[in-house]
């Protein structure tokens, strides 16, 4: 006599189980899972302004590391001098100006793009040194900012100084709003690219 718990008797059940889990999958791949949203690993802004500065600035995110190269060519600088380049709050270039200050999610004070994030604006990134020519090669690596999610620079602007950043390190207090980095020469919207 069989037993009724032979393998003729679990066939059902595994069978069962598997429509089961079949229809789980299903039911989460429809109706449950998260979507996820295609990571954005590059941006560009063309900058310009009201004087002769212009150029193009490129940002690629690492899908390893996570850190944004940052990488263009400014021209039309002052020959041989450094020049705050931030980013900053809004996307309006209608005028440098309406870019508002820089980008500060955290409400920190002004810094190096080598401070911490408790000692740096999100967008503090430094300054770019021009040639003779006035032609500045940007190559600059930031583990900060982001092309996505909360700490992402897409739809900001990028802003370029007339003039030097203290890094924060100015005797006033401006220095730890802007970096005593003066007017604004140019500026333009960071946008996706393929």
């Amino acid at each position: 006599m069989e037993s009724p718990y032979g393998p003729q008797s679990k066939r059902p059940l595994i069978i069962t189980a598997v429509a089961a889990f079949a229809a789980f999958l299903l039911f989460w791949q429809v109706f449950l899972k998260p979507e996820t949203l295609p990571i954005i690993t590059k941006a560009v802004a063309t900058v310009s302004g009201d004087s002769q500065v212009t150029g193009t600035i490129t940002f690629t995110q690492s899908a390893k590391t996570g850190a944004v190269a940052i990488k263009g060519e400014i021209k039309g600088l002052d020959p041989v001098a450094k020049h705050g380049f931030h980013i900053h709050q809004f996307g309006d270039v209608s005028s440098c100006m309406a870019a508002g200050p820089h980008f500060n999610p955290f409400g920190v004070t002004h810094g190096a793009p080598t401070d911490p994030k408790t000692k740096r604006h999100v967008g503090d990134l430094g300054n770019i040194q021009s040639d003779r020519n006035g032609v500045a090669s940007i190559e600059i690596k930031d583990s900060l900012i982001s092309l996505s999610g909360p700490l992402s620079v897409v739809g900001r602007a990028v802003v370029i100084h007339a003039g030097t950043d203290d890094l924060g390190r100015g005797d006033n207090e401006e220095s730890l709003k802007t970096g005593n980095a003066g007017g604004r020469a140019a500026c333009g919207v960071i946008g996706l690219t393929d």
